[in-house]
């Protein structure tokens, strides 16, 4: 299976997504274990696919995926741990639709996006979520918040949406650009990148308002980024690694 996901909550304790199953580390990755794998004997005969984990404390983790049938996606999972990843239990969540990428800002906050629009916030550390309205229906892939205001999500054909008020509204914000975006990170209040397919990378320079398209030379698909400090690193098919000096 594919590796969806990797999560270090901090310099040993390490989650990894794969297919239907989490592997954890103890030891800063030299050893992985499977912590839980989702049968398709527990789902009826469905088939799990587990796609993004974050920890919002040192013991709450939560990992989000979907549950298909014959390709077909026929339910959402969300999971969480209140024991640092020894055991894991599913909670529902107010959507059946695919459950693709999971942010916390805080132990207390935390939104999850998805299909069809779908983003899905709680404010009590994942005790209850609720929808938050987008207006849009294509595929959200990734969110990003900088503090519990500011966030920006991304999505299908060129997708990006800006809130600056916790969720509460979602503005799209116009990219031109029609590839669908995978990724987006905050590297200050002001700065943001996003990539996605075909090569594409946007920066914003205003906290998200407008972006510029970045020429990458290159027409893989891009699946992730990172910053840290003055390098930016984007990864993608076929082996695909930029590198960005700020």
């Amino acid at each position: 299976a594919a590796i969806n996901d990797i999560y270090f909550r901090d310099q040993e304790a390490g989650f990894l997504l794969a297919g239907n199953s989490i592997f954890v580390t103890r030891d800063n990755g030299d050893g992985w274990t499977q912590s839980r794998i989702f049968a398709p004997e527990e789902f009826e005969g469905a088939d799990v696919e587990l796609y993004s984990v974050r920890f919002s404390s040192k013991k709450k983790g939560w990992v989000v995926g979907s549950i298909s049938k014959r390709e077909r996606v026929v339910d959402s999972i969300l999971v969480y741990t209140d024991d640092g990843g020894e055991t894991w239990r599913r909670q529902r969540a107010p959507s059946r639709l695919e459950l693709i990428h999971i942010d916390f800002v805080s132990d207390k906050r935390g939104w999850i996006v998805g299909d069809a629009g779908t983003i899905l916030f709680t404010r009590d550390a994942g005790a209850s979520w609720v929808k938050q309205n987008v207006g849009v229906s294509g595929t959200l892939y990734h969110v990003d918040f900088r503090g519990e205001k500011k966030g920006l999500a991304v999505g299908a054909k060129g997708t990006l949406l800006r809130t600056m008020d916790g969720g509460a509204n979602w503005t799209a914000v116009k990219t031109n650009v029609p590839a669908t975006l995978l990724s987006v990170e905050y590297v200050n209040d002001d700065e943001a990148w996003a990539v996605g397919r075909g090569g594409t990378i946007l920066r914003t320079g205003d906290g998200g308002q407008s972006w510029l398209t970045q020429d990458a030379r290159i027409s893989h698909n891009l699946y992730a980024l990172q910053f840290q400090k003055k390098t930016g690193w984007a990864v993608g098919s076929n082996g695909t690694i930029l590198r960005y000096e700020r």
